[in-house]
């Protein structure tokens, strides 16, 4: 008699998928065929077993055995490629029970080795799961179940490609020594990790129950390799007992245990888990009620029907989908988009094993046995009552941007989708819906439909009325001169417009940088989060100008640190005109070298003496900061040619001539008056010959100064006008040829 005894049960005990398929599969049969066999006992339970048998079913070991006509039922271990083949021959119909994930193993085997590659399997040679994955190999296949073989593997496949994949119930902690041991000699080798997802976690249960209680009961068949292994890993941590029955419980002893453990095989029904827990608690509790073996078996095998709304306990869960015993003959199976419409969240953060979930069947399938259901439908109906009170009383709620359709958007809010027209979904129509695409998204209800079960909201109502505060926070503290921190929303030729939040800053062009910019995406991209300090600011018609050039990053502030008259530096030729040519000093700074400072004789041709990307060694001579301009001189540099003494007959020549009143001028070239002065015949003679260059100079600058206007609210960017600056050029360029026309 056990006394003051808490008895722990896992959670994951009982039947894997796979099994649980195959059992139902078998008995969704019986319904429907006549002769039915499986190939080998479906399952390694002999109470499963001995009541198939005693509703007709036969168990054969050997394709020879099987008769034309039959039903023939592979089981969740699978069978091997030759098998199928086999079968093909004969004329019986063939229900294919193998577990899913054995069914992967068969395909990663067959497909390597036909690339070449051997293949090693972990597990127990003799086990039906490992002869069949090993008759699908088309190369040499290797077994092991420890260390030494695994090594022996490794020693004669050296120079050989080889592959290893695990029988799906192998230990998971022997596989994982495995692995680091496979890649510690062997780098090259490919491992698939093929032990069943409920198969690991039904371990590492079974180790935490087993590390709290005195002792363990663990419930399967004595031929199970699962059972066997679950049986083994507990032993490690407290005595363990192996029960095929609850009759066996009577003859064990359990005195002097006060925490009880209970786990069973993937081979292991429920209602014999339920037995053995109810036989437990008898013992406990004294309590002579029976456990009634046939009650149990009609009530796992109950009717379903499509649309039925029913109860389940979720029993596995893997990334693409639940399982849900719902206490029918079928598995229920929950894919994950029936889950959920979240593609950020696993079927793992919506349900966990032992919750209990409320279903709605949307398909059965008697030859798979699996009934289809969803947990997203159940949602539904409670996500529209949660959707028409928000709209009663004008909250706002959260949901996912599922589905892009004709007209906007659907979003998702606890599994009950409301419309949101695309006039609602943006700020602007231009805007696109595609970048709402699983977004998640705020936004208020603005009609309901309950007739229809149907609701219509607004993304664009919430957005507006966030940046309506922001906006009116923003000109609570704005001001100008101050330094504020926006998001580049929008580039154009002219300049860039920046989320202040709440509100969008203008920043032209040439408030952008200091350098010459040919584009303004030159500087920034959109998304980019910048630092800018306000211009101006027009509250009234909700506009502001915005700086991103830094004073520090001033070329002509760098320069008047780093540089002055006389100074010799090596500067760059970025460009060469008739009257000289223009070179970089400092990036965002050019100086002039004057067409008469650039040799120490006369240059006719700029472009005969210097080219652009030349770097020339240059003295500065002049800085018109208020101008901003700088003179050049390379002729500075240079030393002056010696003047030679006249040849004799030239001042023989001189000596002779003959008074200046003989001389006789040319009508085309008269002499210049003595009271002409020198400076106006040069002014005009340069005015002569650089008219032409002037005004084209001119229509050059005229063209680059010309701007698009500003789009939307904000106010049309002022140009400068170009004719103050063409003016200013033709002074400069005739004061420059006029000095030399002097000189």
């Amino acid at each position: 008699m056990l006394t003051n005894c808490k008895i722990l049960v896992a959670g994951t005990a009982g039947f894997c998928f796979g099994v649980d398929r195959a059992v139902k599969i078998v008995y969704n049969n019986l319904n429907s065929r006549n002769n039915v066999v499986t190939l080998g006992p479906i399952i390694h339970n002999q109470s499963v077993v001995s009541d198939l048998e005693s509703k007709g079913v036969e168990v054969v070991n050997d394709v020879s055995e099987v008769k034309p006509g039959q039903t023939v039922i592979i089981r969740s271990h699978g069978v091997s490629s030759d098998v199928y083949k086999r079968l093909d021959e004969l004329s019986v119909n063939v229900v294919d029970a193998t577990c899913p994930f054995v069914s992967k193993i068969h395909r990663i085997v067959s497909e390597k080795s036909r690339e070449g590659y051997l293949v090693a399997i972990a597990g127990d040679r003799a086990h039906p799961e490992v002869i069949g994955i090993s008759g699908h190999c088309e190369s040499k296949c290797y077994v092991f179940s420890d260390l030494e073989e695994l090594k022996a593997v490794l020693s004669e496949t050296e120079e050989e490609k080889v592959i290893f994949v695990a029988q799906t119930t192998f230990n998971k902690k022997f596989w994982e020594k495995c692995r680091e041991y496979i890649h510690s000699v062997r780098e090259s080798a490919l491992i698939f990790d093929t032990i069943c997802d409920a198969t690991s976690k039904r371990q590492e249960e079974a180790v935490r129950i087993a590390s709290k209680s005195d002792k363990m009961v663990i419930v399967g068949g004595r031929h199970s390799s699962n059972t066997l292994k679950l049986k083994s890993i507990c032993s490690e941590y407290c005595p363990c007992y192996l029960v095929e029955s609850a009759d066996e419980l009577y003859d064990l002893d359990f005195d002097g245990v006060h925490y009880l453990g209970i786990s069973a095989g993937a081979s292991t029904p429920a209602y014999i888990i339920e037995e053995v827990k109810q036989t437990m608690t008898k013992l406990l509790q004294n309590n002579e009620e029976e456990f009634n073996f046939e009650e149990a078996i009609e009530k796992s095998l109950k009717k379903i029907y499509i649309g039925a709304r029913v109860t389940g306990t979720v029993t596995a869960v893997n990334k693409t989908e639940a399982l849900v015993d719902i206490g029918t003959k079928h598995t229920g199976v929950i894919p994950k988009d029936e889950l959920t419409d979240d593609p950020a969240k696993s079927p793992s953060d919506i349900v966990s094993v032992g919750d209990e979930v409320e279903v709605i069947v949307l398909k059965t399938n008697d030859q798979e046995g699996v009934d289809t259901l969803s947990k997203k439908q159940v949602d539904a109906i409670a996500g529209f009552e949660n959707v028409a009170k928000a709209h009663e009383e004008n909250t706002i709620l959260t949901g996912v941007v599922t589905n892009i359709v004709r007209r906007g958007v659907l979003v998702s809010t606890n599994g009950f989708k409301v419309f949101v027209p695309a006039s609602q979904a943006t700020e602007r129509r231009a805007d696109s819906l595609d970048d709402l695409l699983n977004k998640t998204v705020e936004y208020k209800v603005i009609e309901v439909d309950k007739n229809r079960n149907r609701a219509v909201g607004s993304i664009r109502i919430i957005n507006s009325e966030k940046r309506a505060e922001q906006k009116a926070k923003f000109f609570e503290s704005a001001e100008v001169g101050k330094t504020v921190t926006g998001t580049v929303k929008s580039i154009t030729d002219y300049g860039v417009f920046v989320d202040l939040g709440g509100i969008d800053g203008l920043v032209r062009k040439a408030d952008l940088s200091w350098l010459r910019i040919k584009h303004p995406s030159d500087v920034v991209s959109v998304g980019d989060e910048i630092e800018v300090t306000i211009k101006d600011i027009d509250k009234e018609a909700e506009k502001v100008s915005l700086v991103y050039k830094k004073d520090e990053d001033n070329p002509w502030t760098i320069f008047d640190k780093n540089y002055g008259v006389g100074q010799v530096i090596t500067a760059k030729i970025v460009s060469i005109t008739s009257f000289g040519a223009f070179a970089q000093i400092i990036e965002g700074i050019d100086g002039l070298i004057h067409i008469s400072q650039i040799a120490n004789q006369r240059v006719d041709n700029v472009a005969d003496f210097l080219s652009v990307g030349q770097e020339v060694e240059v003295k500065i001579t002049e800085i018109d900061e208020e101008r901003q301009r700088i003179s050049l001189s390379m002729r500075a540099l240079l030393p002056e040619p010696e003047k030679e003494e006249p040849a004799e007959e030239e001042a023989e020549a001189e000596t002779n001539a003959e008074p200046e009143s003989n001389i006789v001028y040319s009508t085309e070239n008269p002499p210049v008056e003595d009271d002409e002065p020198v400076e106006e015949t040069a002014e005009e003679t340069v005015e002569e010959t650089t008219e032409e260059t002037v005004e084209e100079k001119a229509e050059e600058t005229s063209d680059e100064k010309t701007e698009e206007s500003a789009e939307d609210k904000t106010e049309e960017p002022a140009g400068e006008t170009t004719e103050e600056a063409v003016e200013e050029k033709a002074e400069e360029t005739v004061e420059e040829s006029a000095e030399d026309t002097a000189e």
